[in-house]
């Protein structure tokens, strides 16, 4: 399953390869890429999976960048 995130207000390229490293280390993550200019993040994880993930992926961009909305298509 595949996931697109909004990550509204991301100014930092550096800190979106940051997010992209720490998300695709998490378990269940099949893939994870940030694209800066577009500020979207694509997951792959499996179904069961997914809402911990976003969950945790959440906490991991607010970490690096407070000011980032997080917003789930």
């Amino acid at each position: 399953m595949k996931k697109t995130v909004i990550l509204e207000e991301l100014e930092c390229a550096h800190c979106a390869a940051k997010m992209e490293t720490a998300v695709k280390e998490l378990n269940g993550v099949e893939s994870c890429s940030v694209n800066f200019l577009t500020q979207k993040m694509e997951i792959v994880a499996s179904e069961d999976a997914m809402d911990k993930i976003l969950a945790e992926a959440k906490k991991i961009v607010k970490k690096i960048e407070p000011d980032v909305e997080f917003i789930i298509k």
